[in-house]
């Protein structure tokens, strides 16, 4: 008979790793409040997302939406305009639409039942773990990458979080150390969030600490001399290289731009583009794209490219100079935005175009039809 796999750590390396966190833990925004809300919004941000590139938008995001009926009450627009530059942009569609379930079926506070919590759009394991744990109080485990490494090394298991089987192992490792009372189970918040630091910030994918670990006696994998060695490396997801070429009109210091439809940016905003075949030919394609958005334009190639990154996709993205010829005026598909303001969802590529065309060598000055009325002029 199999012998069950041994809880990893002993109760006063269960003490010492809450006394080193506490001593050692980052200041964090989210980490100065327990607001199950505030708490909630940090962890879907963190999702994909390294703390340093999170945390500006934290603070922006819950100045702007301060709890669960602001958000909930917001447009969609202005929810992706805060979330613009993040990435990952289902994780905001989620949030708002539960938020809106949230004011709807639970009268406005987050619910600490974990089956009524884990019904809300975009909430998984890990989600309802650290929400609950850090908000509620609730004893239940959490399982990221960090975790997963800090499990993999103390048990010396080949345990890869990203096999379905591995991932039931290691989700029954973090279960063990609550069933034991104690001092994790008298603060699970706390140790949820001591696991996670210890794997950010001391035991790291490449050269660990472990001369500054506060369990390194009851890591297997520090004894055997292989921290390293544990979890195995994952094979990498094969890169897509894929072509885009995007048009440039500037008018007075605004850029125009597109809304974007379909599922990895819909409704985010960028300047008009299209995407090429390896050997299409840019100008054409792009023609047509600003036609069926009603711009006749001359396009001439800048020569100047963006590469782009999206999850595994490796854009290569031409800027063309567009001059638009004839009527057309902005509408619901098209309109001017300032690339330096968050009053829109503007995608990161918006950004990176306009940085590239340096504000100067790509404008236009764009002088569109003009309108019978003076209060349409004021709307472009």
């Amino acid at each position: 008979m199999r012998t069950p796999t041994p809880t990893p750590l002993e109760p006063r390396l269960r003490a010492a790793l809450l006394a080193w966190y506490r001593r050692n833990r980052r200041d964090l925004p989210w980490r100065r409040t327990r607001d199950p809300y505030r708490v909630w919004v940090s962890e879907v941000m963190l999702q994909q997302t390294q703390v340093a590139t999170a945390t500006p938008f934290y603070e922006r995001f819950v100045a702007r939406f301060p709890d669960v009926s602001a958000l909930a009450a917001a447009p969609a627009d202005d929810v992706l305009a805060a979330w613009a530059g993040l990435g990952y942009y289902r994780r905001a569609r989620h949030l708002h639409e539960a938020a809106r379930a949230v004011v709807r079926e639970h009268g406005g506070r987050v619910p600490s039942d974990p089956r009524a919590f884990a019904a809300l759009p975009g909430v998984g394991r890990y989600t309802s773990g650290a929400v609950l744990s850090i908000g509620f109080g609730s004893p239940l485990p959490v399982l990221d990458g960090n975790v997963a490494r800090v499990l993999a090394r103390w048990t010396a298991r080949p345990l890869q979080v990203k096999r379905p089987a591995d991932a039931n192992a290691l989700w029954t490792l973090a279960e063990s150390l609550f069933a034991a009372p104690g001092a994790v189970a008298d603060n699970p918040g706390d140790w949820n969030q001591a696991l996670m630091e210890l794997g950010a910030t001391v035991c790291t994918p490449r050269a660990p600490r472990c001369a500054d670990c506060p369990v390194r006696r009851g890591c297997r994998a520090h004894a055997l001399g292989r921290p390293e060695a544990f979890p195995p490396a994952a094979a990498r997801r094969a890169g897509v290289k894929l072509r885009r070429a995007v048009a440039i009109v500037e008018k007075r210091g605004r850029l125009l731009v597109a809304r974007r439809e379909g599922a990895l940016l819909d409704r985010l905003w960028e300047p008009p583009g299209v995407d090429l075949a390896p050997r299409e030919e840019a100008a054409g394609a792009l023609g047509a794209r600003l036609e069926a958005l009603g711009v006749r334009a001359t396009l001439s190639d800048t020569g100047r490219r963006v590469r782009h990154a999206i999850t595994h996709r490796s854009i290569e993205v031409e800027l063309w100079r567009a001059e638009p010829r004839g009527a057309w005026r902005a509408g619901a598909r098209l309109r001017w935005a300032d690339p330096r303001a968050r009053d829109l969802a503007l995608t990161a590529l918006a950004r990176r175009a306009w940085a590239a065309c340096d504000g100067a060598a790509l404008v236009y000055a764009a002088r569109p039809n003009r309108p019978a009325r003076r209060d349409a002029r004021r709307r472009a």
